[in-house]
């Protein structure tokens, strides 16, 4: 059972890193190329794999861990949302489909059982709950932002944009946050915490400059 576990375990480290390098790259490539798209569908691929291998481990005997379960949950949400924010650029596109709603609606039942899980841990005294809180929290804004923007995209030029650079660098905090936790062992608050803040900055900037782009075309 462990060797099978070890298996399951290289093989998620494997396609996690691959997604990591990949993200990477996408980042610092120009937004839309060639080079961009391709890295980009790398990383998708990388991290719904690596996230999907996680599921089971995260039950495994000696590696059960709520919480990197649910993370887990969190970046397949982030990749798939990211990756169908794409598909609101088209002018044919005049409402969120029943896939949009699945996607969002299910992250948004998770993350209410992590703030669940969060508030209670934090009133019974049990060690990390802030952590749900944080991520529940932070699920919780991002899966009724979504639904939001379902309503709202058709009236904002770019909205799509914004949307997709979001999810796509909120996949890329989760599986940094998840490679320092469980591949280097760092399990502080800060470890938790750094790479979404950092990552957050970072998406209001983005988000700022597609603002400011969409008003030079008016």
């Amino acid at each position: 059972m462990e060797q099978t576990i070890k298996i399951f375990i290289y093989i998620h480290a494997f396609f996690g890193g691959l997604g990591l390098i990949a993200g990477l790259l996408s980042i610092i490539t120009k937004k839309g190329s060639p080079i961009h798209k391709k890295t980009g569908k790398l990383f998708s691929i990388g991290m719904i794999t690596s996230s999907l291998i996680s599921l089971p481990i995260a039950w495994m005997p000696n590696h059960k861990n709520l919480f990197l379960f649910l993370i887990g949950l969190f970046t397949i949400y982030l990749v798939l949302a990211g990756n169908r924010a794409l598909t609101f650029k088209s002018k044919n596109k005049k409402q969120a489909d029943s896939t949009d709603k699945i996607i969002s609606g299910s992250m948004l039942f998770f993350s209410i059982i992590m703030t669940t899980l969060g508030i209670y841990g934090i009133a019974t005294g049990v060690t990390n709950s802030i952590l749900f809180l944080f991520f529940g929290g932070f699920g919780l804004f991002m899966t009724i932002k979504d639904f939001r923007f379902f309503r709202t995209f058709t009236q904002t030029k770019n909205s799509w944009l914004a949307t997709h650079i979001g999810k796509m660098i909120g996949a890329f905090i989760a599986s940094i946050t998840a490679f320092i936790v469980a591949g280097l062992g760092i399990g502080s608050l800060i470890a938790w915490i750094t790479p979404t803040i950092l990552g957050t900055i970072y998406i209001i900037y983005w988000n700022r400059k597609v603002r400011v782009k969409k008003v030079a075309t008016t």
